[in-house]
């Protein structure tokens, strides 16, 4: 889980997508697909970071899930309910992407706690997320496009929030975000340039 930038921040803007609207896989695919443009050849990995035990925290890994049901074979998908991607253990996920895939582009997802209004909704913009911050531990920033799923409200015992985060929000909104990220994924395997098998297997570029 990780904490969005203050009404002060100097991040820039984020788009928001409500999970609940009928088009939110398809926007999601549509303002994603702008910054995947940037990745050009570049292998893309798709980091989703939290844990199954805590219900709030478990977007990430069932996003991962849910994807990597789908087999894609454009994006590289770490952090699934099998085998998650959390705080005890993002520094080696980490080297082993880099170690896997030269120069990767990164989609890092994790969940975050915000506003009333927001929450539900996904946050999608460029730059790193820094997973960890909500519950104050320090962690490598990640991702060259970051989603936050808000998941509940911050702002009092957040840790204590996280973990009673009705499940059903939780299961609601990785569907729809797997469902984007495959529209993604497809479009953007359309595009894509001729591999080698090896190139196929191991992912290097």
């Amino acid at each position: 889980m990780n904490r969005k930038g203050g009404l002060f921040s100097q991040e820039p803007a984020n788009e928001y997508i409500s999970h609940s609207d009928p088009m939110a896989a398809r926007q999601i695919e549509k303002i994603l697909s702008v910054y995947l443009k940037e990745a050009a050849d570049r292998p893309v990995a798709v980091v989703c970071i939290g844990t199954d035990r805590s219900t709030g925290d478990s977007l990430g890994p069932l996003v991962g899930m849910k994807l990597a049901e789908k087999q894609p074979t454009r994006f590289h998908v770490y952090g699934t309910l099998a085998d998650p991607v959390h705080a005890v253990n993002l520094n080696e996920k980490l080297d082993i992407i880099h170690h896997n895939h030269r120069n990767p582009f990164i989609i890092a997802i994790d969940a975050c706690l915000g506003r009333t209004k927001s929450v539900g909704s996904f946050q999608i913009g460029k730059g790193p997320l820094k997973p960890g911050a909500g519950v104050q531990k320090s962690l490598p920033e990640v991702g060259d496009v970051h989603i936050n799923g808000i998941v509940n409200v911050s702002g009092f015992m957040e840790y204590f929030v996280l973990q009673n985060t009705r499940l059903n929000l939780v299961m609601s909104m990785s569907n729809v975000l797997a469902e984007g990220l495959s529209y993604l994924e497809k479009a953007a395997g359309r595009r894509r340039p001729h591999l080698s098998p090896i190139q196929k297997m191991t992912g290097r570029l």
